[in-house]
């Protein structure tokens, strides 16, 4: 599954302009290093991603970190969410409350009761005949459409269709979400459904939203985590200047990556890039990812399954460079070097090799970049721009 959630405290609006606060729950993996169930529970990705495979399904990786958590209403009387804002899928789902499952229910030790949804209880909620079935990284959910009122953000669909679970994979049961919102284009939604950012556009000033992802000292910390605004450029977090470059593709938020380099590594092949705010992590080629690993002495933690580094590099490891449409966009080492708590003075590089088969997007940039810079997905022009993210430190 991605990681990028934003959680909606207050929705201040104006006009229509609508700022939603995000909360950040904190690092998964460093939750369960810290308990010495992370090899565990790779063991049980692995497993997932051979069965995955076997099936001739390829999904990207998910690397199970920070998460960005936002709240939504469905039906009448509304029932409350909290939900995955992505940017790198289309479909809304959530879980059915007939799914007793330990996966529906969460764990008790993740710390999360899930909020499900009871259809029967909303006077507004029409089924489907319908099913659906959504592959992620790390697991599937499926189960049936339906239509019902839906609010994010001050927002409101009257009908919006999304996804009802009866099912969901192991890991959705440790993880503090209760479903999916994507954010992407309407061609890469399952079973042609349109997604609610679709359905939202006549209600906003204008047709686009800008992230800002706020910077921690440590990747375990949660509370408060940034920014969206829906229907405008958010000008208080990013800088005024903006540069954007046109979409490749209205699947994902795709477009052209002209060039990449990292101390004396460099790599000038345009490669495919999607900005993607359901993924913690950068994901690279895997020359690029050796490139980086030379370049910082990274070495691997085979327990872990992650490139480290000492800790004490965080602030003075080279610059990410990357060029896009002409302009050089620079990724600071306390960007890509987190503090997962793993002892011994080491922290976690970044960064996770891509295996594209040969087609689709060979780059994947996850909060690392978007929380440098702010992107602005502009939906009106089949555009994304890039301003530099204002921090606190």
């Amino acid at each position: 599954m991605k990681t990028f959630v934003l959680l909606a405290l207050v929705a201040a609006c104006s006009a229509a302009v609508f700022k939603v606060p995000a909360t950040q729950s904190g690092s998964l993996r460093a939750k369960l290093i810290s308990e010495g169930t992370y090899p565990q529970f790779l063991a049980t990705q692995h497993a997932a991603r051979i069965e995955q495979l076997n099936s001739g399904s390829q999904p990207f990786l998910d690397y199970f970190d920070d998460f960005y958590l936002g709240n939504i209403t469905l039906g009448t009387p509304p029932q409350p969410a909290t939900i995955v804002l992505d940017t790198g899928s289309s479909n809304l789902w959530v879980i059915d409350a007939a799914c007793n499952s330990q996966a529906c229910n969460g764990y008790p030790d993740s710390g999360y009761k899930k909020q499900k949804f009871d259809t029967t209880k909303s006077s507004t909620f029409t089924k489907e005949t319908r099913k659906f079935s959504i592959q992620y990284g790390s697991g599937s959910c499926n189960g049936y459409l339906g239509t019902d009122t839906i609010t994010f953000g001050g927002l409101t669909i009257k009908s919006q269709e999304f996804g009802v679970a009866t099912h969901l994979a192991e890991v959705f049961g440790y993880q503090p979400v209760d479903g999916i919102l994507g954010l992407g284009w309407p061609a890469l939604a399952v079973d042609k459904v349109v997604p609610p950012m679709q359905n939202v556009l006549p209600q906003l000033d204008a047709p686009l939203f800008t992230v800002w992802l706020d910077r921690k000292l440590t990747i375990s910390q949660g509370g408060s985590g940034g920014l969206i605004t829906y229907g405008a450029v958010d000008t208080t977090n990013c800088d005024s200047q903006i540069t954007y470059v046109p979409l490749t593709a209205k699947t994902y938020w795709q477009f052209a990556l002209d060039g990449f380099s990292v101390g004396t590594f460099s790599e000038n092949k345009k490669d495919q890039v999607i900005s993607d705010t359901g993924t913690s992590w950068l994901g690279a080629p895997n020359t690029v990812v050796s490139g980086i690993v030379k370049a910082t002495k990274a070495t691997f933690d085979w327990t872990n399954e992650l490139y480290t580094v000492d800790c004490s590099t965080m602030q003075t490891q080279p610059d990410l460079v990357f060029t896009i449409g002409g302009t050089k966009y620079n990724v600071k080492s306390v960007e890509y070097i987190l503090d997962l708590q793993l002892g011994g003075g080491k922290c976690a590089l970044a960064v996770f090799s891509m295996g594209n088969g040969g087609f689709g997007p060979s780059w994947i940039l996850g909060d690392t970049f978007i929380r440098q810079y702010c992107n602005i997905y502009d939906i009106g022009n089949a555009r994304i721009g890039f301003a530099n993210a204002h921090h606190s430190f």
